[in-house]
């Protein structure tokens, strides 16, 4: 059952235009409507379920009519709801939760952070837009999670069985010493687990191994696939495979809208220079912030240019003798890659969401 924290106010006569702000959390959320000359109308909260979301919307337009709203959490928590209030025909925006300056001004409950989000709206604070979450990148997202973790839990496992070789007894251990990994795990993976214990392990985690492998190339081809139908141009550029193209359109998301211009990815993939300057100082910094994966992709793609491709190891020598670092040479190949790669995603847009279709 939904829960008051708020008396509602009485909706104006002539339904007039509100703002609905939502503060998300796992299992519930809360709402605040706010008039458009500022008044609070009410705050409720209501379960994060497909029929709390109806009867939040329902809620809302029993005090005004609502045409815009502000979600914080759109691409977590929020996410349900932001789509539900898109099907509504509401616009929703992206809400950041508010500073700490202002949480110390007006105290932190859910039903202040609720107003706060229909404020920010109202007041043209907020703007950005929502993410989607159920898109061609949304599928690339959850791939490449359990593709990390198969990886993940491969290399673990063939650590443990190297791990156990040391200890095993010698004759075993002798007759497996010198094989490379794929020999090495299809022998052990033919060993008789009735025999020993060291037998029965190593043969179950080469069984695992096998698995893992399996499950992680799969992976790989779906992400190649989903990426070649909707943004071939990624995959054609010079050291951009499938798994750091896979992570890029994920930071960029599903609505490449959201980013301004080449500059916007730079400096969400932290590869634009933060300015550091103060008085006659005038200088600037590595920027240490944006998302760390996506830098580390573009990362592992200069590497690759300055070992395959002569434009990039002609530029590299031309900055040395500049007095350029590798390190700094490799910094600005990032931006100038980061450059080239909004420009491959903004040449394909993507396929509107059902859930934002208009």
């Amino acid at each position: 059952m939904p829960h008051h924290s708020d008396t509602p106010q009485q909706p104006p006569a002539d339904s007039a235009t509100a703002v609905l702000g939502v503060d998300t959390h796992k299992d519930v959320h809360v709402a605040a409507v706010v008039s458009v000359l500022g008044a609070l109308l009410g705050t409720q909260s209501f379960p994060a379920t497909a029929s709390g979301y109806k009867q939040l919307v329902e809620w809302a337009r029993s005090l005004g009519v609502v045409e815009k709203a502000g979600v914080e959490g759109t691409g977590s928590y929020g996410a349900g709801l932001a789509r539900h209030l898109a099907a509504e025909g509401i616009e929703v925006t992206e809400v950041n939760r508010p500073d700490r300056a202002a949480r110390r001004r007006s105290g932190k409950t859910d039903a202040v952070d609720a107003e706060a989000a229909a404020r920010a709206v109202l007041g043209g604070r907020a703007t950005g837009a929502p993410k989607s979450k159920d898109g061609p990148v949304e599928e690339l997202r959850v791939l490449k999670v359990v593709k990390d973790s198969a990886v993940r839990n491969r290399t673990q496992a063939i650590n443990q069985l190297k791990a156990l070789l040391v200890s095993a007894p010698a004759q075993l251990r002798e007759s497996l010493t010198g094989l490379s990994n794929p020999a090495l795990f299809k022998a052990c993976a033919a060993l008789d687990p009735q025999t020993s214990a060291v037998n029965q392990a190593l043969s179950l985690l080469a069984h695992r191994i096998k698995q893992l492998s399996a499950e992680a190339t799969s992976l790989t081809r779906r992400i190649a696939a989903i990426i070649q139908a909707h943004n071939p141009q990624l995959l054609e550029l010079t050291g951009v495979g499938p798994d750091s193209a896979a992570i890029l359109l994920i930071a960029a998301g599903d609505n490449h809208d959201r980013l301004r211009d080449e500059a916007s990815f730079a400096a969400l993939c932290g590869v634009s220079p933060v300015e550091r300057s103060s008085g006659k100082s005038q200088r600037r910094r590595l920027n240490r912030g944006g998302n760390r994966q996506a830098n580390a992709a573009l990362y592992r793609i200069a590497l690759s240019r300055l070992r395959w491709e002569e434009r990039s190891r002609a530029y590299l020598l031309r900055r040395t003798a500049e007095g350029k670092t590798k390190r700094e040479v490799i910094r600005c190949l990032k931006r100038y890659i980061a450059r080239e790669i909004h420009r491959a995603i903004a040449s394909a847009p993507l396929p509107v969401p059902d859930s934002l279709a208009a």
